[in-house]
């Protein structure tokens, strides 16, 4: 198989790019498109650093061929919210201290926000088996799990209040 050109949006923005056949999507989106903030962890799917959400679903980006995401819709870290307006999940780990050396922070906020656009209530098992993937050394994964819970809560209400504010016009 030779080298092609693949064409794939990340954080709403169109790339192309021309891949190897044995380019992992990890190496293609940190390498050759610029977005660190998807960690190199392991490069075997063990440790979730390199999470992304791929058309809808959280993905080890090292265990998916680069010429996979032909034509896909990739959200990383940095696609879910700004410095000025972070994403619920993002703020939540923020407020409650769930980073701590915040290597495996973008795999793990990754994988809580497409567990709450499936699950928008996860129990604390859901929770826990849904970020089995993302590996921490720091912590104890309490923070995590909190951080997650509290950001389903934050979703929750601010979808009740544009519901409402619908409703009044």
């Amino acid at each position: 198989m030779e080298a092609k050109v693949i064409h794939l949006t990340v954080n709403g923005r169109a790339h192309r790019a021309l891949v190897e056949p044995n380019l992992s999507l990890l190496h293609v989106l940190r390498e050759l498109l610029g977005y660190t903030d998807v960690k190199n962890g392991c490069e075997k799917g063990d440790c979730g650093a390199c999470t992304v959400i791929l058309n809808g679903k959280a993905v080890n980006s090292c265990l998916v061929l680069a010429w996979q995401a032909e034509g896909a819709v990739v959200v990383t870290d940095t696609g879910l919210g700004t410095l000025e307006h972070p994403h619920p999940v993002q703020e939540a780990f923020a407020d409650l201290g769930a980073a701590q050396c915040g290597y495996c922070t973008p795999g793990m906020v990754v994988s809580a926000k497409a567990l709450l656009d499936e699950n928008p209530h996860p129990s604390e098992a859901e929770i826990r088996e849904a970020l089995s993937g993302n590996l921490c050394r720091c912590t104890g994964y309490g923070q995590i799990v909190h951080a997650v819970q509290l950001a389903a809560e934050k979703m929750v209400t601010a979808e009740s209040a544009e519901n409402a504010e619908e409703k009044t016009r």
